[in-house]
């Protein structure tokens, strides 16, 4: 029960911050944390919703190129040294916090360490992915879409427009409004794209049935953010 209560708070938490991140990404601004959430009773279970969310809790700033607040990178910076993947990591979860290193540190060139960080992880393991398979982990790695420019994940799923495509419609049809909106954030940068798709009314489509989900605006928002803004892949 415990554990069962952990992960509720867990998720409540995620959700919050997604909230927060979809609100500036709509009306600017700083992304804002509850007071004493780097060094509260709460910092342990904070911190961990930071991790969750990725690199996307400072994504406003990176497509607006505005720098966090001090205790929001504070946050984030806790985060990503309280949490290194493991030696028997997956993939995803060490690109993931690749990304999140990339991030900070283009807010905090002084404070974070340089040495080692900029070797990407290996990738080897998308390219014979089928296509079910890489919409789930680009899904599942859509912070990659905004973050990095140009990298092997982003390489990989720009190689392969019509496969994402499939993807996202496979996605929709299945109901999973998350992997949906993951897989549209991609889409939504990358060449290729068959225009028989109806990208713009299916975002909206996954909007209108998985929008209430703060997960899942959080991916939509970004998609459309990005778009406004012309970040590449």
């Amino acid at each position: 029960m415990e554990q069962s209560g952990t992960s509720a708070l867990l998720q409540g938490a995620v959700q919050d911050l997604s909230s927060d991140v979809v609100s500036v990404l709509r009306g600017g601004g700083h992304v804002r944390l509850s007071g004493g959430v780097a060094d509260g009773p709460g910092a342990g279970l904070a911190a961990a919703a930071v991790r969750v969310l990725g690199a996307d809790l400072l994504l406003p700033h990176v497509l607006t190129g505005t720098p966090p607040l001090p205790d929001t990178l504070e946050a984030f910076r806790q985060a990503v040294q309280a949490f290194p993947p493991r030696s028997d990591a997956a993939p995803a979860v060490v690109w993931s916090h690749w990304a999140m290193r990339r991030t900070l540190h283009r807010f905090d060139r002084a404070g974070s360490d340089r040495a080692g960080q900029d070797a990407e992880p290996d990738a080897g393991w998308l390219g014979g992915a089928t296509w079910q398979s890489l919409t789930h982990q680009l899904a599942v790695l859509a912070p990659l879409a905004a973050v990095a420019e140009d990298c092997a994940v982003a390489r990989a799923a720009r190689s392969r427009p019509v496969d994402v495509a499939r993807g996202f419609v496979r996605a929709v049809r299945r109901r999973d409004w998350l992997q949906a909106a993951g897989a549209g954030r991609w889409l939504t940068l990358l060449d290729g794209v068959p225009d028989t798709l109806g990208l713009d009314g299916g975002l909206d489509f996954v909007d209108l049935m998985g929008g209430g989900d703060p997960r899942v605006a959080l991916q939509l928002a970004a998609a459309r953010a990005a778009r406004r803004a012309g970040a590449p892949v």
